[in-house]
């Protein structure tokens, strides 16, 4: 472990917040977020992850292979507060591996053992786990509330519920407090951290700025409800501030904005042309290929009062304005990794 900054001498206690997956997509942001507030950080993950140059908390920074419970009891150790935001890199598509049930299943089921042993004063700590609104499995028709019941369909979802189990099952055991944040589609680029976006938002943007038209494997209608990244780092900091009314149970994380992904496909050309000054690339419908999941054909809304009510939480950034970040983000970056050096001569 390394840290960036010596405790502080003679202050007051500052909660110890163990981010599991903290070089990830997600877990980048909230390393981000949190390293701007007064407690002490470790950020947790397989491969060292960037952490600000100028922070508020005290970092450490731990490179740990999490399916080794050894090093994941080191990570979480004293740990006040664990956010596991880590997955099966290999995405659902190839969930249903041993690997894929071993990151999936297996750290949560090492982490409330770990945490079964741990004895100490004051209240358990507090686990908030990164699910996905797709563990209900074939959307219903009607917003998403949290109350629907879970028919998971892959082997991704299989594994994501079943971890989520082990969470609910622990904290009625009084190990930990858990809260499962289920989150739909997150999307976009923030300058708060390096790590690429490889969600379908971002993949658009940058065909819109190669000047390639923008493809729907449908007329246009569907409905998605789109999370930028840096709202729901902060759904997992406002589940930190306010944990005794999420304690227990799952919580959908959302806009209830339900953009249709033809007026999404449509910003993002717009915003392309915006800041190149070139014409907006068509969004076009194409035949679908034969391999095309069923859920990119339905729509996937959710209402997320339940969550803003017990949290506080709201999403803040307008659809076009997380487009915007997200295209200047990329521009910039294209920029500087194209630029050639300056040789004397």
């Amino acid at each position: 472990m390394h840290s960036n900054r010596p405790a502080p001498s003679g202050a007051g206690h500052r909660p110890l917040v163990s981010v599991l997956g903290a070089s990830g997509y997600l877990g980048s942001v909230v390393v981000a977020r949190l390293a701007q507030l007064p407690v002490r950080l470790r950020a947790v993950s397989r491969r060292r992850g960037p952490v600000p140059d100028q922070t508020v908390a005290d970092v450490e920074v731990c490179p740990a292979d999490l399916t080794d419970s050894r090093c994941l009891a080191d990570a979480v150790a004293d740990a006040d507060v664990i956010l596991h935001l880590g997955k099966h890199s290999g995405g659902w598509r190839d969930a249903d591996s041993p690997e894929g049930e071993r990151v999936n299943v297996g750290i949560v089921r090492d982490l409330t053992e770990i945490l079964g042993r741990r004895r100490a004063a004051g209240p358990p700590p507090l686990v908030v786990f990164a699910a996905t609104t797709s563990q209900v499995g074939r959307p219903p028709e009607h917003p998403m509330n949290g109350s629907e019941p879970d028919r998971p369909e892959t082997a991704y979802d299989r594994q994501k519920l079943t971890a989520e189990g082990l969470l609910k099952a622990a904290t009625e055991a009084s190990v930990l407090r858990g809260v499962s944040l289920r989150l739909p589609t997150i999307f976009g680029q923030s300058w708060l951290s390096s790590v690429p976006d490889q969600g379908v938002v971002t993949a658009m943007a940058r065909r819109a700025i190669a000047g390639r038209p923008l493809t729907m494997w449908h007329d246009g209608t569907v409905k998605r409800d789109l999370v930028y990244v840096e709202d729901a780092a902060d759904a997992f900091l406002a589940a930190m501030r306010e944990p005794q009314d999420l304690t227990g149970r799952h919580w959908l994380v959302g806009t209830g904005r339900h953009d249709t992904v033809g007026a999404v496909f449509r910003t993002v050309a717009a915003s392309v042309a915006e800041h190149t000054g070139e014409p907006a690339v068509p969004v076009t419908s194409v035949p679908a290929p034969a391999h095309a999941p069923v859920i990119d054909f339905l729509s996937v809304t959710i209402d997320p009062a339940p969550f803003q009510l017990a949290s506080g939480w709201h999403a803040q950034t307008a659809l076009d304005e997380a487009v915007d970040r997200t295209v200047a983000a990329l521009l910039e970056r294209e920029e500087t990794t194209t630029k050639e050096p300056h040789v004397r001569t």
